[in-house]
């Protein structure tokens, strides 16, 4: 069995710092438990010290995200005014809150008050939230240990909304149920080296029914720029890759799952940029074995328009990629993918050098990865890798997607991101910038702590693995509540809170049967 991945990417980024750890294992004993592990020859197995969590580092982690909020700050100003203030609140928020982290919770747990100064900053506000992704990705291109190494990866997330009087919301296929349903879905391009991810940009897609005459009055009502005109998802995520690239972020190349890789045209559009690209691909994916011959077919008789687009001229017949699995002369090999905390992951990979015509295009020399799991299933990656890559290489970039799938999950979990509530463009703007930045403290604290305060390399032979497993998102979150626990009201606090929404309410109530009463008839 091959293994690609001698230094997992779970265990730590390209580049990163490995300081040796130094100090005896047990110097502290922290509990009854760890004395009795130390007398027994095991050695101080809960000594923070040995796992990178030295007090010195735990004791930082409010500061640290003050002085990450104060980086950002300027993104939170606007020509008037400085709200900065409810991003601290809302990022705290997040980190703190286990659930209900709408907007009036969250201005309820952090600050005491009804939330109307949170609801405004979020969903009328006009800061931007593509300054925020700006500053995120200044921050990751002066990041040193990143250099080398990264991935973007580009991919779509649905929620689920019960009206169409949400921005964006319209029947459309959500990914995560398997099936078409209301909902509504943000592109996102994340960005992920070793055990390190974040989400670098995001824009909402919004249908191509939203841009008709009848949907006018509800995109002004929730605030959808006039700017803004019907694009696909690939080409959102083609405008989000190049500028991403435009700003100078490293990165080795871009994964994407099926949707985008049968977009023919949008591969063809990376392959312009200069961008390095692994695209999963659908299994009727049609390929060509060897390099066809494309050309303009001659005019058969006098009648007729000439043909002016390219056709393929040879005799070769292209082959469905799983067509190429079911090959008895296909060579596999076994690789280890990467290591987990159930063990080792194992799959069996095919690499073949493949051409795909597009309609009226010529012909593109690529890499074909076939994957196939234990129990038979197969995947597919087209990767326009140069001829000359090796194969370990093209082996070990078909699996970076995986990445996406940690961060949406650090981002639904610990962050709240499927909490959000609101109806109007410009909150759901806010709210995913807000989540990118809270992922983006987590892969910059573990990093930094990664560098200042390595880990014991005991622990792995003492504990009998391979790899120590890498602090969680849920792990910072943990330290991040013992660090601001959510405040307490006293009675009378209480009381005039109760009292403020009691007022809020029936005045919402007045204002609607105002609304509601009908003008007297002058006849």
């Amino acid at each position: 069995m091959q293994s690609w991945d001698k230094l997992p990417l779970e265990q730590s980024p390209a580049g990163a710092t490995q300081r040796q750890w130094v100090g005896p294992p047990g110097e502290q004993l922290a509990d009854n438990k760890t004395a009795e592990a130390a007398e027994s020859g095991l050695g101080d197995l809960h000594d923070p010290r040995r796992w990178g969590l030295s007090a010195e580092a735990i004791s930082t982690v409010g500061a640290r995200l003050y002085e990450f909020w104060l980086r950002f700050r300027d993104c939170f100003t606007t020509r008037t005014r400085d709200t900065s203030a409810n991003a601290y609140n809302y990022l705290r928020g997040q980190w703190t809150m286990d659930n209900a982290r709408n907007f009036a919770n969250l201005a309820r747990n952090m600050t005491g008050d009804d939330g109307q100064a949170l609801q405004h900053f979020m969903s009328n506000s006009p800061w931007a939230g593509q300054a925020v992704f700006g500053q995120l990705q200044a921050e990751i291109q002066a990041t040193a240990a990143l250099a080398q190494g990264s991935t973007l990866i580009l991919d779509e997330r649905a929620d689920e909304k019960a009206g169409t009087h949400n921005a964006g919301a319209s029947r459309q296929y959500n990914g995560r149920m398997g099936k078409v349903d209301l909902c509504r879905v943000d592109t996102c391009l994340t960005y992920a080296n070793g055990g390190l991810w974040a989400m670098v940009d995001g824009e909402l897609f919004l249908p191509e029914e939203w841009f008709g005459e009848a949907c006018a009055q509800t995109r002004h009502e929730l605030g959808i720029p006039p700017e803004r005109t019907f694009e696909t998802k690939s080409a959102l995520g083609l405008k989000m890759v190049k500028r991403v690239k435009a700003n100078g972020v490293p990165f080795d190349l871009l994964a994407c799952d099926a949707l985008y890789g049968r977009d023919s045209q949008f591969r063809a559009d990376l392959d312009t940029a200069g961008v390095l690209d692994a695209a999963q691909v659908p299994a009727d994916t049609n390929v060509y074995v060897s390099e066809p011959h494309v050309g303009v077919p001659e005019k058969r008789g006098k009648r007729g328009r000439p043909r002016p687009r390219l056709h393929v001229l040879s005799q070769q017949r292209p082959h469905e990629v799983r067509a190429l699995t079911r090959d008895p002369q296909t060579v596999w090999q076994q690789v280890v993918v990467r290591h987990t905390e159930r063990g080792r992951l194992a799959a069996d990979f095919a690499v073949q050098r493949v051409w795909t015509v597009a309609v009226g295009q010529r012909p593109r020399a690529e890499w074909l990865v076939r994957r196939r799991a234990a129990e038979g299933d197969c995947s597919y990656t087209l990767l326009n890798a140069p001829e000359d890559t090796p194969h370990e290489r093209l082996i070990a970039w078909s699996c970076r997607r995986y990445f996406i799938e940690r961060t949406f999950e650090d981002a639904k979990t610990e962050i709240g991101w499927d909490e959000f509530q609101a109806q109007k463009y410009r909150a759901g703007e806010h709210h995913l910038a807000l989540t990118a930045a809270s992922l983006w403290f987590v892969a910059q604290t573990k990093l930094a702590w990664t560098q200042a305060y390595p880990r014991d390399p005991e622990l792995a032979r003492q504990l009998a693995v391979e790899v120590l497993p890498a602090l969680s998102t849920a792990n910072v979150r943990e330290l991040l509540k013992a660090v601001f626990p959510l405040p307490q009201l006293t009675l009378e606090q209480a009381t005039d809170l109760v009292i403020m929404h009691l007022v809020n309410r029936t005045r919402s109530t007045s204002s609607r049967l105002k609304s509601q009463v009908k003008p007297h008839d002058s006849s």
